[in-house]
């Protein structure tokens, strides 16, 4: 069965079971699923039904309501822990690793974050807070605190029983080397801890250049170091080089997954936390104030059509046309703007290679708008028997196409500048840019030849 098919299967029986009260049997399922399906499970249910089964879930297996609560992530997590008691919630953190707590409590209500922190373990606890202190979205604040190291003194055969007796250790593919005051000094693999003579030192067989992240450093930094030179692990240092944590492959598919959503959502002017889940009311609250923007930049626009009303009113054929040519002016400039958003994300366009996208996109337009403008001009003649019509149509084409894509290059480069998110502020100026630039270029051209025109008598 395909594993989306079996999560359908499994939440319509989940539905079922929890509609008739057979809580024995809805236990018994829930605990042969996965915790990453079950987290798809909970994200389809109702609240009413998510809380009452998780609270089933609790009851006998907290380790995997946990799990599932990692799973889907902080915000909609620190929800279903939300109504219970700070002694309940300390306990049910101890069953998740220390990063993914961190996160948990970041979501909890103030007062209810405090007493949970008071409340849990002192060792634990202290982990979590640290962690709790770095800024957000950073490797501080994503990190593993938990990170196995070996001294850089110790033989192949030390290190590997060292290893042996270790616990809760997150990741073995790499280990991490550290002199007696736990600065990070080197790298092994497990693979080449095994294929050496025991009595050979650590240091003969350890990397010494180690690729690190300091805990200040950006998520998406930390992301991108990941995926450029394939790492399963990248160890975090402190300002003093001391080996303080690790980010894990799994947590960097989560920043990766959460960035990407946060700059589709923001491109569509949507807040980066909304769910499909959200609350009616919630969602209104968040995208009434872009929309209301784009009110203000639509009157803009009809500002400008206002000024050529007695063309139109002479050349009727004009009012037509006029969308073909914002429209695709506002398609032109979002292709653009979502290709430039992708790769300042990525790390790809920086300011030495600024000029040389501007330039390429410019290129892009122009070429896009001749070709779809010979084309447009071509059915307008056609439908309107007018060809000064269709000439005027693909000129105005031709340039706003040309506009839109150099717009949608410097916009995001001039915002991001400008310390602002390229992502959540673009589409605006954009959407802005072809609609006043289609409409003037258009009805002033066609009134600069209105005497070529075929006007209404």
């Amino acid at each position: 069965m395909a594993p989306q098919r079996r999560i359908d299967v499994v939440l319509d029986s989940v539905k079922r079971l929890l509609r008739i009260g057979a809580t024995a049997n809805l236990l018994n399922l829930l605990q042969k699923q996965h915790p990453a399906d079950l987290a798809q499970v909970f994200g389809s249910l109702l609240e009413s039904e998510r809380l009452a089964v998780f609270s089933i879930l609790v009851e006998r297996s907290g380790r995997l309501a946990m799990e599932t609560v990692s799973e889907m992530g902080p915000e909609e997590g620190a929800k279903l822990l939300t109504g219970r008691s700070a002694e309940e919630i300390a306990k049910l953190l101890q069953e998740i690793p220390s990063d993914d707590a961190a996160a948990l409590i970041d979501y909890l209500p103030e007062e209810l974050s405090a007493e949970v922190l008071e409340l849990m373990r002192r060792g634990e606890s202290g982990q979590v807070e640290s962690l709790l202190e770095y800024g957000e979205q950073t490797a501080g604040r994503i990190m593993n605190p938990q990170v196995f190291a070996l001294s850089e003194d110790l033989t192949v055969g030390e290190a590997i029983t060292a290893l042996q007796s270790s616990r809760d250790v997150e990741m073995v593919f790499y280990l991490y080397v550290v002199d007696a005051r736990r600065h990070l000094v080197g790298v092994t693999s497990l693979r080449r801890l095994l294929l050496v003579s025991p009595e050979t030192p650590l240091k003969r067989i350890m990397a010494p250049d180690v690729t690190s992240v300091r805990v200040d450093t950006d998520q998406e930094e930390v992301a991108r170091l990941v995926a450029s030179y394939n790492l399963l692990a990248v160890p975090v240092v402190d300002e003093e080089s001391k080996l303080v944590g690790i980010v894990t492959v799994d947590d960097v598919i989560d920043v990766i997954k959460d960035e990407a959503s946060e700059d589709l959502l923001r491109l569509a002017g949507v807040s980066s936390d909304e769910r499909i889940a959200t609350p009616a009311g919630e969602s209104l609250r968040k995208r009434l104030p872009w929309l209301a923007v784009n009110l203000v930049t639509a009157f803009i626009a009809a500002s400008v059509v206002a000024l050529f009303e007695s063309t139109i009113e002479r050349v009727t054929a004009l009012a037509v046309f006029m969308p073909i040519v914002a429209g695709m002016g506002g398609n032109a400039g979002t292709q653009t703007l979502t290709v430039v958003v992708r790769a300042l994300a990525l790390g790809e366009l920086s300011w030495d290679s600024a000029r040389k996208a501007v330039f390429k996109e410019a290129i892009v337009g122009l070429g896009n708008g001749v070709a779809l403008g010979l084309l447009a001009a071509g059915v307008a003649w056609f439908i309107k028997g007018d060809p000064m019509l269709g000439l005027l149509l693909g000129m105005a084409m031709v340039c706003n196409m040309f506009v839109a894509a150099t717009a949608g290059t410097l916009v995001p480069l001039g915002l991001k500048a400008m310390k602002v998110d390229p992502a959540l502020a673009s589409s605006v100026f954009i959407t802005t840019f072809t609609d006043v630039v289609g409409f003037a270029s258009f009805l002033g051209l066609a009134t600069v030849f209105l005497r070529y025109l075929v006007t209404v008598q």
